[in-house]
């Protein structure tokens, strides 16, 4: 009989990690929903904000949401904590990354790419390697979408 718990024990732990990670988004959808977001900016302007922290909005799918700054390191937009908007974040370095200064450098010069660093993994403080697909769209300013590597 201990045998039998043993071995289910060991099947639902199995299966719930299987699910959490199924809850994760991928550095290739990431990338994918940040080119999405990038044309609906280039189309609708600061009226996709809304878009983007809408549940429904198609812009929070797993773990992944939208972010947008200005080239200044103004937090324009936030789907998941919009107590950011508005703050200048391009020192904020709390993790041991200049993650918004290199964001806005990957905006100003090439105008899209990743951006590596590390950030605090949902449901756990364990800082994790995380990376976010930057992109400038044609209003001058850059949204991005960040995914656990």
């Amino acid at each position: 009989m201990k045998k039998i718990f043993t071995v289910l024990g060991t099947l639902l732990f199995a299966t719930s990690l299987t699910a959490a990670a199924g809850e994760m988004g991928t550095p290739d959808e990431a990338k994918a929903m940040s080119m999405k977001a990038a044309d609906l900016v280039n189309n609708q302007g600061d009226g996709a904000f809304s878009t983007f922290a809408a549940a429904d909005g198609g812009f929070q799918v797993k773990d992944l949401y939208v972010f947008c700054m200005d080239l200044e390191g103004k937090m324009l937009s936030h789907a998941k904590k919009a107590g950011l908007v508005g703050k200048n974040l391009k020192s904020f370095n709390k993790y041991g990354d200049n993650l918004f200064q290199d964001m806005i450098s990957v905006a100003s010069g090439k105008g899209e790419g990743w951006v590596d660093y590390r950030w605090p993994y949902p449901g756990s403080e364990e800082i994790k390697q995380k990376t976010s697909y930057i992109i400038k769209n044609q209003k001058g300013f850059f949204c991005g979408v960040g995914a656990y590597k």
